[in-house]
């Protein structure tokens, strides 16, 4: 585990304070070690102060190769984050790398108490913070249920080979528990409320939060019509919100995601006040709709005007009071905000919300951030609100087409391209290939430190679900559980096949020896039926 003593060292420790071997009361010094080093931390938020550090670390790592980038799925409970880690460590014997990302849209979706609500800031603040302390707490039994299984080994140990060989176990083993992105939306308010929920996330073992630059009172998901952005002094006074609550709670290396939505965002609220020429506010206002005032288009009663190069506009209003900007102008003011959250808002990481997943479009507009902000690096959403079969084979087949290796006619425009005759086909190989790069692609060329997916557990629970009730309720009956369900987690070791043991049954006879001995009512008897499952 990160920074935690070796066995040894703590077995030398408690056995200096009981050189008996146990303490007045019977409690063996081999299960004090055991309990110390399942309890790493003393709370969350020291969680957040040490992954902080791994995901410095990690960025460090990211600047010297690209290759080192990092991903995480959205999770929505605990469990989906446990499951999740633990095949990591099963597919990679290691959790470097690998981050858990909580996601303000499946909380609003699936965790708040007002029922399924759209990604628009309707939920309770509080189950933000709720869900990363359930995410922790989920990660740390995992170690707790881990660390008692490689005790046990210690305890079965005949021999002093076979004892050593346990100890080191427990002195390699590699803690479930890693960085946690977490969404806090646009604020949930102005920055003072910013800051207070950003410590509540801090202390809840956050050690990385995403903000966006929309209104907050007008949020909507980046995938959706309707985004209000607010002016950058006004999304800089956020982002040193979240570095204050950071800074106060010791989280040194606290990391900040910035997020534009201006990409899709073609609305403000609000008309900024410039001061001087190429400040913040002057380079926010000089992209807003407008039209000359002239005597054929009068100034009219309640009407705004600016000065704008040498002469007075008038900015456009839509009759609910929001500013619309000049179209196809998205693309320039998400490189101004990224530049402008770098160099005045200390952000640390990017996040550009796209409305296709195109490696060329997102690689270019981080060069041109680069120009100012060297080493500037991305979080990039492979969002689930992407079609990327479809995308993927109209980049494929647009580009076969421009260099001559196909006709038009070959294969079909639009949404016809989604059917599966398209699956086995020469273009569909190329589509799935270039999905299989897509990470690695756009780390190496557009700068992306972080690859996510926002909402898979949501998208994966309706589909696995579907599939067991299909068949379960159809013909299969109890064939659709086991072979849709049990026999693949016994075939792939997902220890979750043995449920009592994954949350904690076995923890809990340990415990009961540890304070009761023989006199232990275990739950682990020979009548427990995952014994069953002991020798998968």
């Amino acid at each position: 585990m990160s920074q935690q003593p070796s066995y040894a060292a703590l077995h030398e420790e408690v056995l200096s304070r009981y050189p008996s071997g146990r303490t007045p009361g019977g409690v063996s010094v081999n299960d004090i070690v055991q309990l110390k080093l399942q309890n790493t931390w003393a709370t969350h938020l020291d969680i957040a102060r040490e992954m902080a550090g791994v995901m410095r670390a990690d960025m460090a790592a990211y600047d010297a190769d690209p290759a080192n980038f990092t991903q995480s799925l959205g999770c929505w409970s605990g469990f989906h984050a446990q499951q999740m880690i633990k095949a990591v460590k099963r597919l990679r014997g290691t959790t470097k790398g690998t981050y858990v990302y909580l996601s303000g849209w499946m909380v609003a979706g699936l965790r708040n108490r007002w029922g399924h609500l759209p990604d628009q800031s309707m939920h309770e603040k509080t189950a933000v913070a709720d869900l990363i302390e359930e995410i922790y707490t989920s990660l740390r039994q995992a170690d707790e249920v881990a660390l008692n299984d490689l005790f046990k080994e210690l305890k079965a140990a005949n021999t002093e080979a076979e004892r050593a060989t346990a100890i080191a176990k427990i002195d390699s083993f590699e803690t479930h528990v890693v960085p946690i992105i977490a969404d806090i939306d646009a604020g949930f308010g102005n920055e003072h409320a910013t800051y207070l929920l950003a410590k509540e996330l801090i202390k809840a073992g956050a050690c990385a939060l995403q903000i966006e630059n929309q209104v907050s009172d007008a949020k909507q998901c980046g995938h959706q019509d309707g985004k209000v952005t607010v002016p950058r002094e006004d999304f800089i006074e956020k982002l040193r919100a979240c570095r204050l609550a950071f800074e106060e709670l010791g989280v040194d290396d606290g990391v900040i995601v910035a997020r534009t939505d201006s990409l899709g965002a073609g609305l403000t609220q609000k008309v900024p006040v410039s001061v001087r020429p190429g400040d913040l506010a002057a380079e926010y206002i000089k992209w807003l709709d407008t039209e000359p005032i002239t005597g054929a288009n009068p100034i009219q009663e309640g009407e705004l005007a600016l000065y704008q190069n040498g002469a007075f506009v008038k900015p456009r209003r839509l009759p609910n009071g929001l500013f619309p900007f000049k179209p196809n102008t998205g693309r320039a003011r998400v490189i101004e905000d990224c530049i402008a959250s770098l160099n005045e808002g200390g952000a640390d990481l990017l996040w550009i919300e796209t409305d296709t997943p195109n490696v060329d479009e997102i690689a270019s507009m981080v060069a041109e951030i680069r120009e100012k902000a060297p080493g500037a690096k991305l979080t990039y959403n492979n969002s689930p609100s992407f079609n990327w079969t479809l995308n993927l084979r109209k980049q494929v087949r647009a580009q076969w087409i421009a260099e001559g290796r196909i006709a038009e006619g070959d294969y079909p425009d639009g949404n016809a391209l989604m059917k599966a005759d398209f699956d086995d086909s020469d273009l569909g190989h190329e589509a799935d290939a270039r999905l299989r790069a897509f990470q690695t692609d756009i780390s190496a060329r557009a700068g992306v430190f972080h690859n996510l997916i926002t909402l898979p557990t949501f998208h994966l629970t309706a589909k696995s679900v579907d599939e067991l009730s299909r068949g379960y309720f159809g013909e299969d009956k109890m064939l659709a559980y086991v072979a849709t369900v049990q026999r693949e987690e016994i075939r792939r070791g997902i220890s979750a096949v043995k449920h009592q043991h994954e949350v904690g049954s076995d923890l809990g006879d340990a415990f009961k020896e540890m304070v009761g001995g023989e006199r232990a009512l275990k739950a682990g008897g020979a009548a427990n039926t995952m014994n069953q499952f002991a020798a998968e």
